[in-house]
């Protein structure tokens, strides 16, 4: 997929953001749209598809949170890449911010190069997908759908966020084996990007409540393993 045809939607109310994060990317070649508050970065995602979305957290009218939950739901976007650029750095934050369904979290001040860097990293992400098995799996009473990022239990539909839905599919690719916390980093958010030393633990819990406690073993100081 050439650049001009990746689409990026901006979140956020600080119009010198907006503008200067805007301008950059668009140098880059990317199709760049922007919105000045979740309410209407969220009408413009559905009116819009983007491949990538950057939000802003505090915003007026309606949160990065708020308006991360609500695309997570809005049917055709389960798999945008969705990350936050604000300044609150605070482990609270960036928990809420993966709970919500974002993929990664950029703290700013950040030079406008380091952003676009970041961002090509993250948009690497769509060609370089957990895709080296069949496109359909089955394992266990989970059936794993790699071509459309679908899961199937016992019959059940559940749709899952893209960093939950790659971590599920690495750790299904070999039941039992223990993953080791550097390689699912590695495997999973690739090691361009930094990401905070907790969002593993949550897209586990996260993944706990979705498909079963019993299927996601921790083993302390090494990672995880999926057991049937």
């Amino acid at each position: 997929m050439k650049k001009k045809d990746i689409r990026i939607l901006l979140v956020d109310d600080e119009p010198d953001i907006l503008e200067i994060v805007a301008y950059n990317l668009s140098a880059e070649g990317y199709d760049v749209y922007t919105a000045k508050n979740g309410a209407d970065g969220v009408a413009k995602a559905k009116k819009k598809m983007p491949h990538l979305i950057i939000l802003d957290v505090m915003m007026p009218e309606m949160d990065g949170i708020e308006a991360c939950e609500i695309l997570r739901r809005t049917p055709g976007m389960e798999n945008t890449i969705i990350t936050f650029l604000t300044a609150r750095g605070e482990d609270y934050s960036q928990v809420a911010g993966f709970d919500a369904g974002a993929d990664d979290y950029i703290t700013k001040p950040i030079k406008p190069k380091v952003l676009v860097s970041k961002v090509n990293a993250l948009l690497r992400r769509i060609k370089n997908d957990v895709n080296t098995q069949e496109d359909i799996t089955k394992v266990g009473d989970i059936v794993i759908n790699r071509e459309e990022y679908k899961i199937i239990q016992k019959g059940k539909e559940i749709i899952l966020p893209r960093k939950e839905f790659e971590l599920l599919a690495l750790l299904t690719s070999k039941p039992s084996k223990v993953f080791k916390r550097e390689v699912i980093l590695d495997k999973v958010w690739g090691n361009e990007v930094v990401v905070g030393g907790r969002t593993i633990d949550v897209h586990i819990r996260k993944l706990r409540e979705k498909i079963g406690e019993d299927h996601f073993k921790t083993v302390k100081g090494v990672g995880y393993k999926f057991v049937l």
